[in-house]
């Protein structure tokens, strides 16, 4: 494969957490592939629930449309609610992957049920609504959570481990799943020690939407601007959202 370049956006300002995801990105990316990854500076430092997803869409989408200006191939949207992925699609022509969907999809491809285990409680409906879409739903045992808030991943590592563990053995017992997948960018450095202690395959979004968006790119696959991601049309936006105003109709960012 020729030499390719993947952004991965943390769509929340947390740097320790982009650096987690940074990590498991560049672990798993083949010879060529340069991974670059980035934050924004305003928004939540973590996302728990549709309110703090809408607040960092608009901050996300600036990146993505700057990496795209910059010549990046494809991205990936390290959220596990997949945050703003519509969106994106619509704002950059390289192929863009939700560590949510790249996480649901390699699990299926293993196993015939798994299950996932998130942080808190505000996130089920979102994750159970995106494997409806994803056509998941069915092949999905339960979403649990092991009540932890984002940001107690990194402040309290040896309890989060333990009370994912606790959540990935009832998971195991209860659901009779056959795999697990991780439910939050933030666990992705958990991986290799739940995957001993559960005794059956953990899968964390990250590196599985490396392979992904490397396979696409491989391919000559982008993403369809026939219709509904199609660029958006030129248009001045007002207020303190002027500076993300599309208008180019023409290049990169405006092509169709």
């Amino acid at each position: 494969m020729k030499p390719v370049n993947i952004f991965v956006v943390n769509p929340n300002t947390s740097g320790s957490m982009t650096a987690t995801i940074a990590a498991a990105a560049q672990a798993v990316a083949a010879p060529g592939t340069h991974i670059m990854t980035s934050n924004p500076q305003d928004g939540p430092p973590s996302i728990e629930g549709y309110a703090d997803g809408a607040y960092a869409v608009p901050g996300m989408l600036d990146l993505l449309r700057g990496a795209e200006r910059d010549g990046c191939d494809g991205y990936i949207i390290a959220c596990f609610d997949d945050t703003g992925l519509d969106a994106a699609r619509s704002c950059v022509s390289g192929p863009v992957v939700g560590i949510g969907e790249a996480g649901f999809h390699c699990a299926s491809l293993i196993a015939n049920r798994f299950s996932v285990v998130t942080t808190l409680a505000q996130s089920i409906p979102i994750i159970e609504h995106n494997l409806l879409r994803y056509g998941l739903a069915t092949r999905c045992a339960a979403v649990r959570t092991a009540e932890i808030p984002v940001l107690d991943l990194e402040e309290n590592r040896a309890a989060a481990l333990h009370a994912i563990g606790t959540e990935i053995a009832r998971a195991r017992h209860e659901d009779g799943c056959e795999a697990i997948v991780l439910g939050c960018s933030g666990m992705a450095d958990f991986t290799d020690e739940l995957s001993e202690i559960g005794g059956i395959p953990v899968i964390e979004g990250t590196s599985c939407a490396v392979k992904l968006v490397e396979g696409l790119l491989s391919l000559g696959l982008k993403t369809s601007k026939a219709c509904g991601y199609a660029s958006p049309r030129p248009k001045r936006f007002a207020g303190s959202l002027a500076s993300a105003s599309f208008t180019t109709p023409t290049g990169r960012e405006g092509r169709n």
